[in-house]
């Protein structure tokens, strides 16, 4: 218990120092915004071609899901690694010292660490969140009515997005969601139209 607790002061040290929450809760929300979008193309897509094989789904689903985690998690540690880095080789150029070992130096690689896991997760767990209905499309009433209620979670969740988003910014958090809410709505229509076209 001692041990996590150093832990978790050493984190609320490297958060002071590095920002980390802040760009962490960024990417949370940019990063499940996303995620939500993508699957709500997965789900229009397969109802688009009339699939009521639920598992087909899922599994596009979850393989979509699987590689905005991976993307996620890869490029924001290389991109978070190199921005860090220029970083601290110019406060060292300032300071003609080397910063590696220093409190600077282990908040800014505790940094990338943390803002990479937030990046690749985000995606994945919205996504999943989206699929769950599709998962117990047996207890919704089948495949067709899974769709619907996935649907219908993605803009709940694009709306709970809007509104954590308002709640960052203090504006009103019922137009945030409906902003946010909009997106989802979009994509679904134009998804709609491109399947009557195809």
């Amino acid at each position: 218990m001692r041990f996590l607790r150093t832990k978790l002061r050493e984190l609320k040290e490297y958060n002071e120092v590095a920002e980390i929450g802040e760009i962490a809760r960024r990417y949370f929300a940019m990063n499940a915004f996303d995620g939500v979008l993508t699957i709500i193309g997965v789900l229009m897509g397969n109802l688009s071609a009339r699939v009521t094989n639920a598992s087909v789904v899922i599994t596009t689903g979850l393989s979509t899901s699987v590689a905005m985690g991976i993307s996620g998690l890869w490029g924001a540690y290389l991109t978070e690694s190199a921005e860090r880095k220029r970083s601290l080789d110019e406060l060292e150029n300032h300071t003609l010292t080397d910063l590696s070992q220093t409190r600077i130096g282990r908040a800014s690689r505790v940094a990338v660490v943390v803002v990479a896991v937030v990046d690749g997760l985000a995606p994945f767990m919205a996504s999943l969140l989206v699929l769950l209905p599709m998962m117990f499309s047996l207890y919704v009433g089948g495949t067709i009515q899974a769709y619907y209620v996935s649907l219908g979670l993605a803009l709940a969740t694009l709306f709970a997005l809007g509104a954590y988003l308002g709640t960052i910014s203090k504006t009103n958090l019922v137009l945030a969601g409906v902003k946010m809410l909009l997106a989802g709505l979009f994509a679904i229509g134009l998804s709609h139209v491109l399947g009557d076209v195809g």
